[in-house]
């Protein structure tokens, strides 16, 4: 299926929208916000391609990498999604207790505020890159954009592993591997392995974004020093990954509900789609090359 052109259509940047004041350990919503409901809508957990699966929300991407030693599950939702994750993972055949590692491809409340409660649920090992790992370990108070407001904690989560760009997960026969897409969060991630069925090989991408929060600082007192640089670096080194299959923390960036109809039948290509790879990379970097045009870069 080709999604280019749909792409270009239906992406969005997903961003934390609501008006925010800066506040000390308080609220920074109005008493009356709420999240988008896409983040809270159930979607029928599926195949993805091989043992991958996503287990999210309509558009909070939840994705579990089973394996014959314990299963990887990669982000979590919003604080009360445990019970949605585990009704998934039972969808696809699997059981949320036999989750062994997980990881995130962003420290953000709405992919992590479950994770402490999941790992309590299965005693997994948390695993992260240095700099996601900081504010994991402190709940978000870290963050250097949300980190004052108390709607955007979670529960700290400890980390047993900290991993780098490059490195090569070696679990239940799987080799994943880590590739350090900054910006978004100063520690965001994405994972990378090959799958091979029917006799070709796939490249998979669980792909972390680009994408630029409303009220993210890039040039003059930048959110955090060298985020701008972050960015170019995670668009150039994006754009050359040779990708086959990809999905990514929402399901808007990578059009979901465009490729996947509840219930159809399992086929390795439903996402393979290079071509809208390359489009929303390409078009996360216009979002912020405009960005830098508006703070007068």
């Amino acid at each position: 299926m080709k999604t280019g052109r749909k792409l270009n259509t239906v992406l969005t940047m997903m961003t934390l929208a609501w008006p925010m004041a800066v506040s000390a350990d308080g609220p920074c919503l109005p008493a009356d916000a709420t999240m988008p409901a896409a983040w809270t809508t159930p979607f029928p957990a599926h195949r993805v391609i091989g043992n991958l699966y996503a287990v999210g929300t309509a558009d909070l991407g939840v994705f579990l990498i089973t394996t014959p030693d314990g299963h990887i599950l990669i982000n979590t939702g919003l604080a009360d999604s445990t019970a949605l994750i585990r009704a998934n993972i039972a969808r696809v055949g699997f059981k949320l207790e036999d989750v062994r590692v997980l990881l995130t491809m962003q420290a953000h409340f709405d992919h992590t505020a479950a994770m402490a409660e999941i790992k309590a649920l299965t005693g997994a090992q948390m695993w992260a890159t240095e700099k996601d790992a900081r504010v994991l370990a402190d709940g978000g108070a870290s963050d250097p954009q949300f980190g004052a407001c108390a709607d955007f904690r979670f529960q700290p989560v400890q980390v047993e592993r900290i991993l780098r760009d490059g490195e090569v997960m070696e679990f239940g026969g799987m080799r994943i591997t880590t590739h350090l897409h900054p910006g978004h969060t100063a520690g965001s991630a994405s994972y990378g392995f090959t799958h091979r069925e029917n006799g070709r090989d796939y490249r998979v991408l669980i792909a972390n974004m680009g994408s630029v929060n409303d009220g993210k600082k890039l040039l003059k007192d930048p959110t955090y020093p060298g985020v701008a640089d972050d960015f170019a670096t995670t668009f150039e080194r994006q754009q050359a990954l040779p990708v086959d299959v990809w999905v990514s923390a929402h399901g808007s960036h990578y059009g979901l509900e465009q490729k996947y109809r509840p219930d159809q039948t399992y086929d390795p290509k439903t996402f393979v789609d290079p071509e809208g790879y390359l489009v929303a990379v390409k078009k996360f970097e216009q979002l912020y090359r405009a960005q830098l045009a508006a703070e007068g870069g």
